[in-house]
């Protein structure tokens, strides 16, 4: 298995990845060519973010989708860390750790401030996940508002 950024190629199993976790969740519901172009606007714009890819020589077995911002109360670049999934029948083998310690060793040497993850509520399997990789609750809470 290696972690590598993803390419325009990859679109097609990306898309998947991202259907099959918006199925599961609450909050938002698939819609492939929506997933499709928000993967391609990042694919397309690396100075905006970055998808990382887990794969073995067949296929795509995970993903996480990285966007970078900037940070007034850090003083500099931060990443908004989206999209967490390895593929239901590869969980439980450490692909989660190994993608997440790539990002964490990206930020460091792109001098980042500050990762934040959106991890979905209802589900303290992913909870723990992240906090066995010494992310934390932050008193902050997420607001949105949809425009479309």
């Amino acid at each position: 298995m290696r972690v590598e950024p993803a390419t325009i190629e990859d679109l097609p199993a990306l898309t998947e990845l991202v259907m099959d976790l918006f199925a599961k969740s609450g909050d938002f519901s698939p819609n492939r060519s929506t997933q499709e172009r928000g993967l391609s606007l990042i694919l397309e714009q690396p100075s905006r973010g970055r998808i990382f890819v887990l794969r073995n020589d067949h296929r795509i077995i995970g993903m996480v989708n990285l966007l970078f911002t900037i940070s007034t109360a850090r003083g500099g670049f931060v990443i908004l860390m989206e999209d967490v999934i390895v593929h239901p029948d590869h969980r439980g083998l450490g692909y989660g750790t190994k993608l997440i310690e790539y990002v964490i060793d990206f930020a460091r040497q792109k001098d980042f401030k500050r990762i934040t993850l959106l991890t979905d509520k209802i589900s303290a399997e992913s909870q723990n996940f992240f906090t066995k990789h010494h992310f934390e609750y932050s008193s902050m809470i997420p607001m949105r508002i949809n425009l479309d």
